[in-house]
């Protein structure tokens, strides 16, 4: 029979073990049971974009190669991330030093590559929207693909420099049996803040800022000119709304995301020491990855052609020979 206080621990038998968060089991189940069900609704919502503009040609443009990129670091996250988070939930960590580490890692590629994608965003944004007539011949799909490449490897070096201590030595900051914890310098937690947070805010607002501008002067315009179109004009007109929708839906969802990061870095500035996974930090983590799920639920509402798309995919659809060439928009 374990003794109160060795039930209180991460690892009864081990003097040197943890201690167990513990709290009210009603409170503790319906935490695990809301937390859960947002992992499994992040992943399969995140594995349908996936699917969705992988599967079909028409969704086969730049804009949608971003939206893909980062539909992968959202499924990351609610696949490897969210599980892992879950486990620690009671402070206790049971899968080793050297997966700690790698879980953490792992939190700092997936969420930079999330920032990246959304500084990519603005940018295909902006010049589809301010320099609509450059847009085809600066923004291609080989472009696309070769920034999408260098977010990654730039967020794998990233993660790599935060974390290149605790990866030559997992127990560095270790302080008892049974806890995940990574100490980053002043330094390193300074400049990852600006780098990755700080300026891509920056950059974002001034991007779409005026996005907006433009936006709504085109819109105007269009209002002014819409009774005496041609044909040829009212198919520019067309592509021209097309565009500002686009602009306003990722402005959404770089808005969501915004709201659910500032949180976590407002603790980080906040804290006054460079603790990652410290018991208070939870909260904050939680709802930076809560915005992988809402990221796909944007678009069920704002994107016509996601909706078709999970039709196809429901219904098995997209197994019959051909479905990549469906019209869904």
């Amino acid at each position: 029979m374990e003794t109160p206080e060795e039930a209180a621990l991460c690892f009864p038998h081990i003097n040197t073990s943890c201690r167990r968060r513990t709290g009210p089991y009603v409170e503790t189940m319906l935490t695990y049971t809301v937390l859960s069900c947002i992992t499994i609704l992040t992943v399969i919502l995140n594995l349908l974009v996936i699917i969705s503009i992988s599967h079909f040609k028409q969704l086969h443009t730049t804009t949608n190669l971003l939206l893909l990129s980062l539909a992968v670091a959202d499924f990351l996250v609610g696949l490897l991330q969210m599980p892992l988070l879950l486990l620690q939930n009671q402070g206790c960590w049971f899968l080793g030093d050297v997966m700690c580490v790698v879980h953490y890692f792992l939190a700092a590629l997936v969420f930079s590559v999330s920032v990246g994608s959304m500084v990519l965003i603005s940018v295909d944004r902006y010049i589809a929207i301010c320099n609509p007539m450059f847009y085809t011949t600066r923004v291609t799909l080989t472009r696309v693909k070769l920034c999408i490449c260098l977010c990654w490897i730039f967020s794998g070096v990233r993660g790599s420099v935060i974390f290149r201590d605790v990866l030559k030595q997992p127990d560095m900051y270790i302080t008892c049996y049974g806890s995940c914890v990574v100490v980053v310098g002043f330094a390193e937690g300074l400049v990852d803040i600006i780098a990755t947070f700080l300026g891509p805010i920056l950059i974002i607002a001034v991007l779409y800022l005026r996005v907006f501008v433009v936006a709504v002067s085109q819109a105007r315009a269009m209002r002014s000119h819409v009774a005496v179109v041609t044909v040829d004009r009212s198919q520019t007109v067309k592509a021209k709304k097309s565009e500002i929708k686009a602009a306003r839906t990722l402005g959404i969802v770089i808005i969501v995301f915004l709201l659910c990061s500032c949180p976590y870095y407002s603790f980080a500035v906040a804290a006054e020491s460079n603790l990652i996974g410290g018991p208070t930090s939870g909260i904050e983590i939680w709802l930076m990855y809560i915005n992988s799920s809402l990221n796909p639920i944007i678009y069920v509402f704002f994107y016509l052609w996601f909706r078709k798309t999970i039709k196809y995919i429901v219904s098995l659809r997209i197994l019959q020979p051909g479905s990549h060439d469906a019209s869904v928009l």
